[in-house]
This record gives C-alpha cells, sequence and structure tokens, in this order.
C-alpha cells in the first residue's frame, strides 16, 4: 500500500491512483512488489531537519528514502521537499509535476537497490528515471 502524507507544507497531490498504479508497475517490472510505502511530501526546512537528525547530513536535498525493504517486497519512507521539486522544475526548466515524478520514481529506485554514489550509478538510475516516466506517459493513453 502507498500512503501520502504532508508535513510543514499545504501542498495537495492529486492522482494518487494513478500514481499507485504507475509505481507498481515499476516495482513488478522490477521483479519487485509494493509493500507499506509512505510519500511524504515537506517543506525544505522539515526534509532538512530529517537529513540532519537521521542521515547527518547539512543540506537540503530533493528526496530522502528510508528503507525497511524485505526480500522483494518494496517497503520505506519517501521524503520529498516540494520546495526543493519546485526550485529544481525551475533550474531544469522541467513541469514540476514531471520533476516530482521524477524524484518519486527515484526514491521507488532506491528502494529496489539501485545507488547514486558513483558517476556509472547516476547514468544507470538516470536511464530507469527516464525509462519509467516514458512509461507513465505510455500508461495515460
Amino acid at each position: 500500500m502507498i500512503a501520502y502524507y504532508t508535513q510543514d507544507t499545504d501542498f495537495v497531490f492529486k492522482g494518487k491512483q494513478f500514481n499507485n498504479k504507475w509505481l507498481r508497475m515499476v516495482a513488478e517490472s522490477e521483479i519487485k512488489r509494493i509493500g507499506d510505502i509512505s510519500i511524504i511530501f515537506c517543506s525544505d526546512n522539515y526534509i532538512l531537519d530529517v537529513n540532519m537528525k537521521y542521515l547527518q547530513h547539512d543540506y537540503f536535498t530533493d528526496v530522502i528514502t528510508f528503507d525497511y525493504c524485505d526480500g522483494d517486497k518494496l517497503s520505506g519512507d519517501l521524503f520529498i521537499s516540494v520546495d526543493t521539486v519546485r526550485e529544481n522544475a525551475k533550474l531544469y526548466n522541467t513541469d514540476f509535476n514531471d520533476e516530482l515524478n521524477r524524484v518519486m520514481v527515484h526514491g521507488i529506485l532506491h528502494l529496489i537497490g539501485y545507488d547514486d554514489h558513483s558517476q556509472k550509478d547516476k547514468q544507470l538510475i538516470r536511464k530507469k528515471e527516464d525509462y519509467y516516466l516514458s512509461f507513465r506517459e505510455a500508461l495515460k493513453g
């Protein structure tokens, strides 16, 4: 089950059913299944607090993924700063919703086991993001 929450923001996420269908398809394509996933939309300040408290990182970020997976069942928490997503959409000259979808699938890919520490890992996860974002568009019909 995928559940959606907000912390320290008035952001409202629309299209949860379609998003759940898409993220289930991503998981199944990677031979995984959705367990309990919480997607928490929050502010920059909130994600900074999470980053400092749990990861000892003193910087803003767009997404933090906490992995509670068990075997092929994906479970975890995705903290997503809507403030940073909005800024990144401007920076990369893309639509806010497109950037938000990229960040969500990025978090799911982390739960699946993809990393982004090395340049090679970053290239692979970006390819996966692009692939699943194009699949999202195809699902819309």
